[in-house]
């Protein structure tokens, strides 16, 4: 409905406020949000989220905050999240978010770089980070917590004591909904590059809202839809498609506990959309095929015969397939297997979304042959962020999908994916060389990832232009792919394949704590002796298992050596990003003594 009676068009709701407000004007009494609070799920309707954010914009009023500040929201995702953004947004402020896991000159460098005045923090968790920048903390107006904390600052309150000194001898707030300006800056969001420092990427009103009408066009979300949200919202996808896109459709967003509670979550909610990454649906995948590995003949029968028809009934209603007469069986299969998985799932999932990484042929083809519909897209925050997105009636899994209507691509030199459209970015904050950097004159976005465009508009994603390993023989290997591979091994947790300027391959492999318990029992090793990591039977095993994952890549792609690494890379240690990407630099240099003994043998 896409008319001028729209109240949620671009023209009648040309900022993420007036689009709030729109939404609270058509359906007061809808849940909107809802969240997990002393030990039960509570449901918040759009008109007391709206109450909620009128007390906090007054509170903001107070603290001295104007239109143009910048604040900075460091917290899980939960109802005061939105609460704070949309408070944020009607009073013309920017939002700066940052992840609750970044370490503390991150956010030193965040805080100082943006000018930020105010910051919201959820509890002694991120306190505790924050304890080393007490100094940078100190110069904020205000630090505002979710929960009780022990502060050493006099900036420093809860949110019920700020909220109650704002409203005391005061009439109700008033909700703002601030100037209509589309093209004025929403929110800063820095991006975890793996090398270098964070640069702050500019997007307006105008930038995010018309990204979100764009993947409207492409994919129906409904207002009886339920979202679960579990990807952090300082995540551009999550808050973009998880978050100010129920805006629009009027849908209601479930904030999950957290991924540790993501399956029960999953259970109680019963969502019917989802945000995810490629890593969730690998990891299920490992537990489910490391559990029908053990189950008899009959039943690893059934669960491929399900997988394979599932798969086969999934590529007929893409016109890919012709029918067969093994899909009279679909049912009584899908009865007995789909069916079980996709109730754990919630039961109700119309589909989800993936991005943020490729993923796996093998995985995609599980999940959408048991019937879960799996739609692959890809983005950048610097494009507010869908650049593409595959769509239900098209849907090539081992693809990207097609460019969102409005968006222009191109490939460029060494086959690099341009985009030119209204979502791409104002720039990068304080940033002018950066920005052109990667925006040239004519306005194309380079995005450094290297791609193929089919004949269908498909885009299929090859690799980061600055990852791709050149041998020493000369040959070329971008490691994602053969990363995914081997992530589908139970016994993987994390894999980083090596090899630039050298003649072979090497793996570098953080193991399941839990599977590797299992195979040294087998192997009656002692996992409390520092050297029986090292073993050689247990490398051995490992080598056989990456072998098996590997086999369809090129001979010249083979792994010939590989080590376990026993410390997890995450961001706490500096050695993967907020949002878990690998930071191949910093491993490969604090690992170099054991890459440099796989390759002693040569």
């Amino acid at each position: 409905m896409d008319t001028e009676h729209n109240p949620f068009t671009l023209e009648n709701a040309p900022t993420l406020a007036r689009a709030f407000h729109a939404r609270v004007q058509q359906t007061p009494g809808a849940v909107a949000y809802s969240d997990f609070r002393d030990g039960r799920w509570t449901d918040f309707t759009w008109e007391k989220t709206k109450q909620a954010v009128a007390a906090w914009q007054q509170a903001m009023l107070d603290d001295g905050l104007r239109a143009g500040d910048r604040i900075v929201i460091m917290c899980a995702n939960n109802w005061d999240w939105v609460v704070c953004d949309q408070a944020a947004q009607g009073l013309g402020l920017v939002t700066v978010p940052v992840y609750t896991n970044d370490r503390a000159e991150n956010i030193a460098w965040i805080l100082e770089d943006s000018g930020a005045r105010w910051l919201m923090v959820q509890g002694a968790a991120q306190w505790e980070t924050l304890e080393s920048i007490h100094p940078t903390l100190s110069l904020l107006v205000r630090i505002v917590t979710l929960e009780a904390v022990s502060p050493a600052l006099d900036n420093v309150q809860t949110v019920e004591s700020w909220l109650d000194s704002a409203q005391a001898g005061q009439l109700a707030p008033v909700y703002e909904m601030g100037p209509v300006n589309p093209n004025a800056l929403a929110t800063i969001v820095y991006t975890s590059g793996t090398t270098g420092r964070p640069k702050g990427v500019m997007l307006s009103h105008y930038n995010i809202l018309w990204n979100i009408h764009a993947a409207l066009d492409v994919v129906a979300v409904y207002p009886d839809d339920t979202l679960l949200s579990f990807l952090p919202l300082s995540h551009t996808l999550e808050r973009t498609a998880g978050y100010y896109l129920p805006i629009i459709s009027g849908s209601r967003v479930a904030f999950s506990r957290g991924i540790p509670k993501l399956a029960d979550d999953l259970v109680a909610i019963q969502p019917t959309l989802m945000i995810s990454v490629p890593r969730i649906f690998e990891r299920v995948y490992a537990r489910i095929t490391g559990r029908i590995a053990s189950e008899s003949g009959l039943k690893r029968y059934l669960f491929e015969s399900a997988v394979a028809l599932g798969w086969r009934r999934f590529e007929m209603q893409q016109k890919r397939a012709s029918w067969t007469p093994g899909l009279i069986l679909f049912p009584l299969l899908d009865h007995l297997v789909g069916r079980k998985v996709r109730a754990r799932l919630g039961g109700r999932l119309r589909f989800t979304v993936c991005g943020g990484a490729a993923l796996n042929e093998d995985v995609a083809k599980l999940f959408i042959g048991l019937g879960v519909p799996i739609l692959q897209g890809y983005g950048l925050t610097e494009t507010s962020p869908v650049i593409s997105a595959n769509r239900l009636e098209d849907n090539l899994p081992y693809s990207v999908g097609a460019a969102l209507p409005g968006v222009e691509v191109s490939i460029g030199e060494q086959d690099e994916l341009l985009t030119r459209s209204p979502s791409v970015m104002m720039g990068y904050w304080n940033n002018d060389q950066g920005t052109r950097a990667i925006i040239d004159e004519q306005g194309w976005l380079h995005t450094g990832d290297r791609v193929e465009i089919d004949k269908q508009g498909h885009i299929h994603i090859i690799g980061r232009i600055k990852e791709i390993i050149v041998l020493s023989n000369g040959e070329k290997m971008p490691p994602a792919d053969m990363e995914n591979a081997i992530a589908l091994d139970d016994l993987v947790e994390q894999v980083l394949v090596i090899g630039e300027g050298r003649p072979y391959l090497v793996a570098l492999v953080v193991p399941s704590e839990e599977v590797l318990q299992r195979i040294a029992g087998e192997l009656d090793l002692d996992l409390n002796e520092p050297a029986s990591i090292h073993d050689a039977r247990l490398r051995k095993m490992l080598l056989k298992r990456i072998e098996a994952r590997t086999e369809s890549f090129p001979g010249f792609a083979r792994i010939r050596q590989a080590a376990l690494i026993t410390e997890p890379w995450s961001p706490d240690n500096g050695f993967m990003t907020p949002t878990l990407k690998l930071r191949r630099n910093r491993i490969l240099e604090q690992c170099q003594d054991e890459v440099e003994r796989l390759y002693a043998g040569h």
